[in-house]
């Protein structure tokens, strides 16, 4: 509670000087009075006075109290607060060729970013997110969702395509993306995209994908995953060729206005999923409103009812005593 116009409490000091100058006053009148009273009056008539007296004074005192706290309109103060939240959507593209199973990643490509990315999903907690797979073909693994514990139990579902869907079809799975958020409505819209080859598969040029992704207003972040070694140890192959077109990686980034990263190892593969983290963070707007409940009544209106009830115990019930 606060008192809008707190000034007027000042006049709360006139309540004790009243009381010190109604205490002397008394004292005045009973050295005036006190040489023949008991020869005059009953002792029931000088307690219904002292009665009389006592109940005006204290009522009157209570009447000028609730009157200064009621000009100084004292108002009981709400504050309410509206939050609201821009929410990202975004579209984990994941790489699920036969590639991801080497090994210079522990204990291997594919289930090093499945570990990095089910961490990045558990700091996105307002956000919708889905789950792309991609090898010759594009497979949506789970449609756009705020259930985290859907995402993360099929993210660990996710297994390298079998032989007949090999191979990496880049622009299918960035078209796919795209039609993805074709009903979404937010203002943000994300893809994070990984690869660990160069694009063999499909009918779609992924520079081609990247173009439409920018007309619907799609970012894409791009991830090259692998060692900076030309040749890398695959389980049953022993060292194969690490084919990443980093060329194509950097413009389809470029191109939607995304940013390029390449992960060498499992350390930087966390290090840039923490960073898309920091730079795609949901807006949180707050709106304050304050609301305020006057309560000048709650002692006006009984100073009122006071003085009209004391007006009418003085001129009958009083009356009648003395």
């Amino acid at each position: 509670m606060e008192f809008q116009h707190p000034i007027y409490l000042i006049l709360l000091i006139i309540i004790p000087i009243l009381i010190f100058w109604n205490h002397q006053r008394g004292r005045h009148n009973q050295g005036l009075i006190q040489i023949s009273s008991k020869l005059f009056t009953s002792d029931s008539m000088r307690k219904s006075g002292r009665i009389k007296k006592n109940t005006i004074t204290i009522t009157y005192f209570i009447i000028i109290l609730l009157i200064i706290f009621g000009v100084a309109r004292p108002r009981k103060i709400d504050t309410i607060m509206e939050t609201s939240v821009s929410v990202i959507d975004m579209l984990l593209v994941l790489d699920i060729s036969s590639s991801m199973l080497a090994v210079d990643f522990s204990p291997n490509r594919l289930e090093a970013v499945k570990k990095t990315a089910i961490d990045f999903i558990d700091n996105r907690k307002e956000d919708r997110i889905g789950i792309l797979v991609f090898a010759g073909e594009s497979f949506i693994q789970c449609p756009l969702t705020v259930d985290k514990s859907i995402l993360v139990s099929l993210i660990n579902e996710i297994k390298v395509a079998s032989k007949e869907y090999d191979g990496t079809a880049i622009g299918m799975a960035i078209a796919n993306g795209v039609n993805r958020f074709r009903n979404s409505d937010v203002k943000s819209k994300v893809m994070i995209l990984l690869s660990d080859g160069s694009n063999n598969a499909g009918e779609i040029d992924p520079i081609t994908a990247a173009e439409l992704a920018k007309e619907f207003d799609v970012k894409i972040y791009t991830i090259g995953a692998g060692t900076n070694q030309n040749l890398v140890p695959y389980p049953g192959r022993g060292l194969v060729p690490n084919e990443i077109d980093e060329i194509a990686l950097k413009k389809i980034a470029s191109t939607t206005g995304g940013k390029y990263f390449r992960a060498t190892d499992v350390k930087a593969l966390n290090s840039i999923y923490a960073e898309i983290n920091d730079m795609e963070k949901s807006e949180i707007q707050v709106n304050r409103y304050t609301q305020y409940k006057e309560l000048y009544g709650w002692f006006l209106i009984p100073a009122f009812m006071l003085s009209v009830l004391m007006e009418l115990m003085r001129r009958i019930y009083f009356r009648m005593v003395d």
